[in-house]
């Protein structure tokens, strides 16, 4: 057997035991390990092939062609064999814009050692509870003063038992210009991450990208940045994508790094794990290998991007004084966060990381979410790199698969146990780096007013501390004053920026503020694609008021 590649929304089945959302390590490790099981898997996947970002174009690139990509590239090529090797249904271009989950009840008491979310939480009074607190129920994680907000369907402290019955979950895709529900005995939300927005004067301007569009369009096509090439910001990620462009002929002008200086002391009590994680070597070789062949500038701040119509260069301070450097291409970066649209949409509760400083979905150790028959595995659900994602994704589909009743606990039990163990292995040293990398104050919050935060709205800086001064108590009323987060992008550009100035401006943690409420479509949608959902009796009577009888008896009376 071997995948069946779906091209048209006619050639999806109506109903898969499981359903995965994004083709990344997480994602496709997940479908081969439940194909394997004889499950029912349906892949749903945004990218015209496998890989995710992390691997993009590993089906198509070869180590001949593209060397510059670093060995760790590679791994990925068996990932995604064997998953072209597996019986799954594959449909790339896809767009996942809907997720009802299933409504079946669960156990009522959590599981030992598996509390719900560290974070304020409310009961129905609205008072604040510990997660832990046995009555009333825990309730789905609230911001101070955000009413109304959706609870989930249960306690988040529960999770599937093992063996149980998930029921039915609905999703809408849009595939080809057309649209479709399908159905799933469990949903496993492999999305991935994004990368959290750099907002600093002057990174609207043509010229200026992130790191990782940079990234995709060198690994999509080889392409690279024309002209001189300035890098900002911090995180791995601005390193790897440095030597790759410096492998492949790009001509970098300099290397920025802004990570707080500050952070460096608080890392070290994380060292000795680092030191034993499988990361130090390339970690090391990577850092001395851009250093030695390009400029590299650390401690930066007040960094903002110089030109009228492009980017003409930067701006900067280190070291005490002013500097500048000439720039066609300005390429910026600070960190990656989970792309958690579709969890919070389809209601699973959000928490907070503050080492990762960034909002993911609640999870047990498997991979369950809050709501029942959905599972969050990979960077999507906290950041943790591609091996670790590759892991989490086998972990959740064991999961997924004991509780639609394919597998049974004795024959999940032994592979967990080594999985698990592989985990932690990915797992060690992350805080190290989650400290090191943290972005500094300024560029979560930019102090500057006349900076941009918005895009899609134009909304500056300035103008969200005046209104949120007003007393605005979280981020989805303050759409109500600007529009900040209602543009073409849905809040995925300005999120993270717009929490993190209300926070500053409140005194709070951003665990109290919380992030826009998403409902679905969570993607933009044609009326032409909703157009082409077949016609239920249900859809038909609810748009015209009639029985699909009635109807065709009234059509055939005009008809004589």
């Amino acid at each position: 057997m071997s995948m069946r590649v779906v091209t048209e929304a006619g050639q999806l089945a109506l109903h898969y035991d499981l359903v995965v959302v994004g083709a990344g390590p997480a994602g496709l490790s997940a479908a081969t390990e439940a194909a394997a099981a004889g499950a029912s898997v349906l892949v749903a996947d945004e990218n015209l092939a496998p890989g995710g970002q992390i691997y993009r174009g590993i089906t198509r690139n070869t180590p001949e062609r593209q060397d510059f990509f670093g060995k760790d590239y590679w791994k990925g090529r068996a990932i995604t064999d064997a998953f072209a090797a597996s019986s799954v249904d594959y449909a790339a271009a896809t767009t996942v814009w809907s997720l009802d989950a299933a409504t079946s009840p669960l156990s009522s008491s959590p599981r030992r050692g598996e509390g719900g979310p560290k974070g304020r939480m409310r009961g129905p009074s609205g008072q604040v509870l510990p997660c832990d607190a046995p009555s009333p129920p825990c309730r789905d994680l609230l911001p101070a003063g955000e009413k109304g907000q959706a609870a989930p369907s249960h306690s988040i402290c529960d999770s599937p038992a093992s063996g149980e019955k998930t029921g039915v979950a609905t999703l809408g895709l849009t595939l080809a210009g057309a649209a479709r529900m399908v159905s799933a005995r469990a949903v496993i939300l492999a999305t991935g991450a994004m990368e959290r927005p750099m907002a600093v004067p002057g990174w609207t301007l043509p010229g200026v990208m992130s790191a990782g569009a940079a990234q995709i369009a060198l690994k999509s096509v080889s392409g690279i940045p024309a002209g001189r090439i300035v890098l900002a910001g911090c995180g791995p990620l601005l390193y790897l994508l440095a030597d790759q462009l410096l492998r492949a002929g790009a001509d970098i002008a300099a290397l920025l790094d802004t990570a707080d200086s500050k952070q460096r002391m608080a890392a070290l009590r994380h060292l000795p794990d680092f030191l034993l994680s499988p990361y130090v070597a390339k970690g090391l070789s990577l850092l001395l290998g851009v250093r030695r062949r390009a400029r590299v500038i650390s401690g930066v701040t007040e960094l903002a991007i110089a030109g009228s119509n492009h980017a003409e260069g930067v701006r900067f301070r280190a070291g005490g004084r002013q500097d500048a450097i000439a720039a066609d291409c300005v390429l910026l970066h600070q960190g990656i966060i989970p792309g958690i649209n579709l969890a919070s949409a389809a209601g699973c509760t959000i928490e907070w990381n503050d080492t990762q400083r960034a909002f993911q979905p609640w999870t047990d150790s498997h991979g369950r979410t809050s709501l029942a028959g959905v599972l969050s595995a990979g960077d999507g659900a906290g950041i943790g790199g591609a091996e670790h994602a590759a892991v989490c994704g086998r972990i959740a589909a064991l999961a997924a698969l004991a509780d639609i009743g394919l597998l049974s606990s004795s024959q999940s039990a032994g592979r967990l146990a080594g999985l698990e163990k592989k985990r932690q292995t990915y797992r060690r040293g992350r805080t190290f780096l989650d400290t090191l990398y943290r972005p500094a104050r300024q560029f979560l919050a930019p102090p500057d007013p006349d900076t941009m935060v918005c895009r899609c709205e134009e909304v500056r800086a300035g103008t969200l501390r005046q209104v949120i001064a007003l007393g605005v108590p979280g981020p989805n009323q303050l759409k109500t004053f600007v529009r900040c987060g209602m543009g073409p992008c849905q809040g995925r550009m300005c999120a993270s920026t717009v929490t993190e100035i209300m926070a500053e401006e409140r005194g709070v943690s951003p665990a109290e503020i919380g992030t826009y409420r998403l409902r679905a479509p969570v993607k933009p949608l044609r009326l032409a694609e909703l157009g082409a959902l077949p016609q239920t009796p249900a859809a038909v009577f609810a748009v015209t008021g009639r029985t699909p009888e009635q109807h065709s008896l009234e059509e055939e009376g005009k008809n004589r």
